[in-house]
């Protein structure tokens, strides 16, 4: 199982950025994925998911209204698409892997990582 994150970098408050997550090693259409990060100095944050299969989605308070999750389970891969960034986004980004198509059921797998700075 493979997870790789990309698209993150440096962008001003109020921007806008979308995140890619890569994988490969597993049948990922019918897995759920989530999308977790990490600000400096802090604990993991769990702030959205999407189901396997049919892809019901679910988002953290901290990001309702400003992040969209998506899949293409053609392309196996995954996206969060980020607007009205604020400071208090700034963070390291993971994609993790559900061990079945629920994501209650917790995460197995995990990618190294995609820094997002928000910044002026």
């Amino acid at each position: 199982v493979l997870l790789v994150e990309s698209g993150g970098g440096l962008v001003q408050p109020g921007g806008s950025l979308r995140l890619s997550c890569s994988a490969s090693g597993f049948t990922f259409s019918i897995y759920a994925i989530s999308w977790v990060r990490r600000a400096l100095g802090k604990g993991l944050e769990w702030f959205s998911h999407i189901n396997g299969g049919g892809g019901g989605t679910n988002y953290a308070d901290s990001v309702k209204g400003r992040f969209t999750i998506s899949r293409d389970n053609t392309k196996n891969t995954l996206y969060l698409q980020m607007s009205s960034l604020k400071p208090e986004d700034t963070a390291l980004y993971y994609c993790a892997k559900g061990t079945n198509w629920n994501p209650l059921y917790g995460m197995d797998y995990w990618g190294k990582g995609t820094l997002v700075t928000v910044s002026s």
